[in-house]
């Protein structure tokens, strides 16, 4: 599997999707710290809010092969600026995670917002009930 790292908001599903694609069991805690597990980096969702650590991020994203951005297709903030795929060294990928929880509609503009952002391509997976994990691993199992 790639070397990944996933960068998203408070409560976006970072965690529970580092869980899952590691065979780990879903156990909820919150990320107070850069956490490396198997080929995963998971990042606390404070360096994305708190504009002073994305340089943070940025660096981090050296030691991988892709930059994860999660976007929770059920919440309505976006914190994901507009292009800002470019500042990372990497390629950056979508993911729009909580499909279980969000509606079509939801789902869709979150989608689009990941686009803007500049990731591409763009999953939609629920972390919690399997669904569309399949096509992400099989993407990250993938050569670059």
């Amino acid at each position: 599997m790639k070397k990944i790292i996933l960068v998203g908001n408070v409560a976006c599903g970072k965690t529970t999707l580092c869980q899952r694609l590691n065979g780990l069991e879903r156990v909820y805690k919150k990320t107070q710290a850069l956490e490396v597990i198997n080929q995963t980096i998971d990042t606390p969702g404070e360096y994305l809010e708190h504009r002073s650590f994305l340089q943070a991020l940025i660096s981090t994203s050296t030691e991988s092969d892709v930059v994860l951005f999660v976007q929770d297709a059920s919440q309505d903030r976006f914190m994901f600026s507009p292009g800002q795929a470019a500042a990372f060294p990497i390629p950056v990928v979508g993911v729009v995670s909580k499909a279980d929880a969000a509606s079509e509609m939801q789902i869709q503009q979150a989608k689009e917002l990941l686009r803007l952002a500049g990731a591409s391509p763009v999953f939609t997976v629920s972390a919690y009930t399997g669904q569309g994990m399949r096509e992400l691993m099989d993407f990250l199992k993938e050569e670059l």
